[in-house]
C-alpha cells in the first residue's frame, strides 16, 4: 500500500424509486440503498466492506464502476469523476475498473467457451488481433492457476472454484487498476475460499491491484483487507485499519458483528452480543442514528440526531454519539 489515493468517494447516494404498481409511473417513495457515504482507497490497498445482507454493500460496489447510476455524489478514480463522465469517456475508462461477481455459475455465459469469455473484454476494447488475444487468454489462465488448453472448454465443465478463477482471469484481461470483489468467495467451499483469497493476494502483489472487497464473512475480510468499512442500512458506521477494528471495535453494531465470528477453540471464552429486532426498512429508515432501534446503549439523542462519521483518534472513524471525537 503506497498511501497514494486511487479511489475517492464523496457523499455517494443511490435511491431506488418505489412505485405504486408494477405498470404505474407514480412514485410513492424511495429505497435509500446508499445514503451519503464517503471514503478513499489507496493505490495497492484492499478496503473491506462488511455488513448484514441488504445494508448496501453490493450496491456501493456497482456504483463505483458505474453498473448503477448514482443519484448524487462523486466517484473519483485518479482524480477523474466517473459519476459525471459522459458515456464515450466512461467506456474508455472502464479498462481501469473491473468486477469479480459473487456467483461463479451465473456470471459466466454457458454458451461461450472459457477462451471466448476471457477474450471478450479484449474484443470490446479492440485490444490486439486474434493471435494476440489468443496468447493473452492462455497467459491469463495460467496466471490464475488453470491450463491454457482449458480455453476450449465450457463453464459447466469446471468446479465452482475453477469458475471463479475464470472470472478473475476475465477481470484481469485489460490490466485494470481497481477491482470490485463482490463477495467473490461466499458461494465456495471453505477450503476453496482460502485458495481464491490467497490467489487474489498474490495477484495484487504481482500487478499492483487495488481492491474493494465486499463480504459478510468477517474472518475472510480480516485475512485480506488493509482497512475495513462497516455498513448499516446504507450508512458507513465505522472505518479504520483492520487491526484497530478487530482488536478494539467502537461502534455497538461492529461489536455485535465481531462477537458472532465462530471461534475454533471451544474452550475459549467468548461473549456473544445478541441484537434484538429486525433491520429497519431502507424505504423508511428511523430518524437519528439508524442503529438506535437495535442498540442496547441508545440514548435520547440517538433517536433524534444522525451522528456524523468522525475521527475518534488514530484514523479510527466512528458514527456514534457514545464515542467522543479526537
Amino acid at each position: 500500500m503506497t498511501g497514494d489515493t486511487l479511489v475517492a468517494v464523496d457523499r455517494l447516494v443511490k435511491h431506488f424509486p418505489v412505485r405504486k404498481g408494477f405498470f404505474s409511473s407514480k412514485q410513492t417513495g424511495v429505497v435509500r440503498a446508499v445514503d451519503d457515504i464517503s471514503f478513499t482507497i489507496a493505490r495497492g490497498e484492499t478496503l473491506g466492506l462488511v455488513g448484514e445482507s441488504g445494508c448496501g454493500k453490493s450496491t456501493t460496489g456497482r456504483l463505483l464502476i458505474r453498473l448503477l447510476e448514482p443519484t448524487s455524489g462523486a466517484i473519483r478514480l485518479d482524480g477523474d469523476d466517473l459519476a459525471r463522465m459522459p458515456a464515450g469517456a466512461l467506456r474508455a475508462r472502464r479498462r481501469d475498473v473491473q468486477i469479480i461477481f459473487q456467483d461463479p455459475f451465473s456470471s459466466l455465459n454457458p454458451r461461450k467457451t472459457v477462451g471466448g469469455i476471457v477474450a471478450e473484454p479484449l474484443i470490446v476494447h479492440g485490444v490486439g488481433d486474434r493471435a494476440a488475444r489468443h496468447a493473452r487468454v492462455a497467459e491469463l489462465l495460467e496466471v490464475v492457476g488453470l491450463a491454457a488448453e482449458h480455453a476450449e472448454r465450457y463453464p459447466h465443465e469446471f468446479s465452482g472454484g475453477q469458475r471463479q478463477r475464470i472470472g478473475i482471469a476475465r477481470a484481469l484481461a485489460l490490466n485494470p487498476k481497481f477491482i470490485v470483489c463482490d463477495e467473490p468467495v461466499s458461494a465456495l467451499d471453505a477450503s476453496i475460499q482460502a485458495q481464491i483469497v490467497n490467489l487474489m493476494q498474490d495477484l495484487q502483489r504481482e500487478f499492483g491491484l487495488t481492491y474493494l472487497f465486499i463480504s459478510h464473512n468477517l474472518a475472510v475480510v480480516r485475512h485480506i483487507a488493509d482497512r475495513v468499512a462497516v455498513m448499516y442500512l446504507g450508512k458507513i458506521v465505522e472505518l479504520t485499519d483492520k487491526f484497530s477494528l478487530y482488536d478494539s471495535p467502537k461502534h455497538p453494531y461492529t461489536q455485535a458483528l465481531l462477537s458472532a465470528i465462530p471461534v475454533p477453540n471451544p474452550d475459549q471464552p467468548r461473549r456473544r452480543i445478541a441484537l434484538t429486532g429486525d433491520v429497519p426498512s431502507p424505504i423508511d429508515p428511523p430518524a437519528g442514528c439508524r442503529f438506535h432501534t437495535r442498540c442496547p446503549h441508545a440514548e435520547r439523542r440517538c433517536r433524534e440526531i444522525d451522528p456524523p462519521l468522525v475521527d475518534a483518534g488514530g484514523g479510527h472513524h466512528v458514527a456514534c454519539h457514545l464515542v467522543a471525537p479526537a
